[in-house]
């Protein structure tokens, strides 16, 4: 927002201190060097100088800050995004669990023999390249054998949750999600979904007469046996959740795995409302009725690549600012269409996968831990909240400067300031405190957007400005002040109007912000006091300046 404001400014300024420059030289009694003075005073005064720096020096210290968690930084758009998500969707493994499968149990379910089930599985599970937290926890459990030769296969997609294998006259078999594999036996997915229920992801082993990898068909397939797989809660799960909560963040876990055990394990790692579940293959078609009904829902599982961008869009449908966390190719169009896109660099993914997530993502979390994503929000949040009140101070007076120029080409009367009187505001009020406040730490943020919070602090300290310096017009042509009284209540009543917007703007105190305000109005005070001459103050202080100055101010 920094450049595009000095860029609308930037075009403004000339056509505007044309006419200033004008209106100034045609006052009576006015010359050339103060007319020229008076316009270099207005365009000054519109100019947020410093604001862009600082912006850029918070940014800069912010993204140094973010690489010491481990956090690459790809696009800074990402930071402001980041700091205003309030849903946060995210898959289960590797955020809520650690990533680190293990096979518990092998249960029989058809008539295949415990040895038969056993030697399938050894030359299954190292048949395929791919390597996933649960390849590797079948790997960790099963032997490599390759006694058989691989005739066909398929390899496993997300959309139809299983992969399948021929080994010539050893026959052809289906590795997968049960309800995906045997969608009618309501016996085995109700046994399925016991283990579910209890929080293990369960696979199911299943003969087949036939496969094609040329159209991905397969045929009927014959259930052999189900492997059941723990996964473990993150110790740091809870703390992170509840942290998210006290953000006003909604956490809504994404998964390709059964909806019930998805739910079991977020409800073990204290995520609220994680006992509200569906299965995606549920949802429905139409986004309109899709938009009402994510709103229910706090876990999705059997999500397919497209249903995630689906409900990210949906969300954003509704108005929230969502975040995405993912880490894989299924993972690439949720990350490239969400406000702010998390990649996390795990290693056991495959190598495309990971870089294409890596690549559309705003934020990379290198080492792949989601316990630092409660750091990364509350830095991005703090990088936002510190440029958010610069910019209100550096907008401020840009605003009062741009209406009190309009204003004064109209009325033909001199501009209120001159060069030096601005300098001490700015200094003062805004020079000094953007510089502190830009390098606090401090997480407070608003949902409503950068500009529409800035203008809701800056705009009413910009329209106060310009109705005081109307007003002291008015009463110094009606008490007969001269030039020198006339500047003098400006730059008091315009200094004090400036320190007040100072003071909201560092609401609420602390103790820092308190010592702050007070040093820059002692500072102002004994500037105006000590050095009138410096600062092109009227040093004599008469009776009606003294009666008039509060009702003025107040």
């Amino acid at each position: 927002h920094g450049p595009r404001i000095i860029k609308i400014v930037g075009f403004l300024i000339v056509p505007v201190g044309i006419l200033l420059f004008l209106s100034q030289r045609a006052i009576e009694g006015t010359t050339t060097s103060d007319a020229i003075v008076n316009t270099v005073a207005g365009v000054i005064g519109m100019i947020p100088e410093g604001l862009v720096l600082l912006t850029s020096v918070s940014f800069i210290l912010g993204v140094g800050r973010l690489a010491r968690k481990q956090a690459l930084v790809q696009e800074m758009e990402a930071i402001e995004a980041l700091a205003r998500v309030n849903v946060l969707c995210l898959d289960k493994t590797g955020t809520i669990t650690t990533g680190d499968l293990e096979v518990v149990e092998v249960v029989p379910c058809g008539t295949m023999s415990d040895e038969k089930i056993r030697e399938v599985m050894n030359e299954i599970t190292f048949a395929f390249n791919d390597v996933n937290p649960t390849q590797q926890a079948l790997m960790n459990y099963f032997e490599k054998t390759q006694k058989w030769q691989t005739t066909d296969l398929i390899p496993f997609s997300s959309a139809r949750k299983y992969r399948a294998i021929a080994f010539g006259e050893h026959g052809a078999y289906m590795l997968g999600a049960p309800e995906f594999i045997m969608k009618n036996d309501e016996e085995l997915l109700k046994k399925s979904e016991t283990y579910a229920l209890q929080g293990y992801r369960v696979l199911l082993l299943a003969e087949t007469n036939q496969i094609s990898s040329a159209d991905g068909t397969v045929g009927t397939p014959k259930p052999a046996a189900l492997i059941v797989i723990s996964d473990c809660v993150r110790e740091e799960a809870p703390s992170t959740f509840a942290y998210f909560e006290a953000q006003h963040v909604a956490i809504k876990v994404i998964s390709g795995d059964n909806p019930a055990t998805v739910s079991q394990i977020a409800q073990k790692a204290g995520l609220k409302d994680g006992d509200k579940y569906i299965d995606a293959s549920t949802l429905p078609e139409s986004f309109d009725e899709l938009k009402n009904v994510v709103k229910n829902y706090t876990v999705f599982g059997r999500v397919t690549p497209e249903q995630k961008q689906r409900l990210i869009k949906a969300y954003q449908a509704n108005k929230s600012v969502v975040g995405m966390v993912g880490d894989g190719v299924n993972d690439v169009l949720a990350l490239k269409d969400a406000d702010c896109g998390i990649a996390m660099a795990r290693k056991y993914r495959n190598a495309a996968g990971s870089d294409a997530a890596k690549q559309v993502a705003h934020i990379v979390l290198l080492d792949s831990d989601f316990v630092h994503l409660k750091e990364i929000v509350s830095e991005g949040r703090m990088i936002i909240s510190n440029i958010e009140r610069v910019s209100s101070l550096y907008l401020t007076k840009t605003i009062y400067s741009l209406l009190l120029n309009v204003i004064f080409i109209l009325l033909g009367r001199s501009y209120p300031f001159v060069p030096i009187h601005l300098t001490l505001i700015s200094t003062v009020a805004i020079g000094i405190p953007s510089f502190i406040l830009a390098l606090e730490q401090t997480e407070t943020v608003t949902q409503s957007g950068f500009l529409k919070h800035v203008l809701r602090v800056a705009l009413p300290g910009a329209l106060t400005m310009v109705l005081n310096m109307l007003l002291i017009q008015g009463i110094s042509i009606a008490l007969g002040f001269d030039s020198g009284m006339t500047a003098t209540y400006n730059l008091i009543v315009a200094g004090m109007v400036s320190l007040m917007v100072l003071m909201r703007v560092c609401n609420p105190m602390n103790k820092i912000r308190s010592i702050l305000c007070n040093t820059m109005i002692a500072i102002f005070v004994a500037c105006v006091i000590l050095f009138p001459e410096l600062f092109s103050i009227n040093s004599v202080f008469s009776w009606r300046m003294i009666f008039i100055a509060p009702l003025v101010i107040f």
